[in-house]
C-alpha cells in the first residue's frame, strides 16, 4: 500500500470516529447527570462527579452496538480534541464549555 492511499484510509477512519463525537458526548453527558444526582442526593458537592472511562466504554458499547475498541478510540479522540479531560488515569469529566 503506497502513502497516499494509507493517508486516504487514514483519513477516513478518523472522520468516522470523529462522527460520533456528539453522540458519544451525549451519553458522557447522562452518565455525568447520574453521578452529580448520586453526589447532590447524598449531600456532596456535584461538582466533584466524573465517570470512569470503563463505564464511558461499556454505556458507548451498548447503547451504539459497537465494540470496545472502537469506544476506546473515539474516547481518545476525543480527549486529543479537548472535549473532554482525565482525571487522574481513570475518570473523565467533559470540559468546561462542552458542559454547558
Amino acid at each position: 500500500m503506497n502513502s497516499f492511499t494509507h493517508q486516504i484510509k487514514d483519513s477516513r477512519q478518523q472522520s468516522e470516529i470523529q462522527s460520533f463525537y456528539e453522540p458519544a458526548l451525549r451519553v458522557l453527558g447522562h452518565l455525568f447527570e447520574v453521578k452529580k444526582q448520586n453526589l447532590r442526593n447524598k449531600g456532596y458537592d456535584e461538582n466533584n462527579a466524573a465517570v470512569t472511562r470503563d463505564e464511558f466504554m461499556q454505556a458507548l458499547s451498548e447503547q451504539h452496538r459497537m465494540p470496545i475498541f472502537h469506544a476506546g478510540q473515539i474516547i481518545s479522540s476525543l480527549y486529543q480534541a479537548k472535549r473532554i479531560r482525565y482525571l487522574g488515569s481513570t475518570f473523565i469529566q467533559m470540559n468546561e464549555e462542552e458542559s454547558k
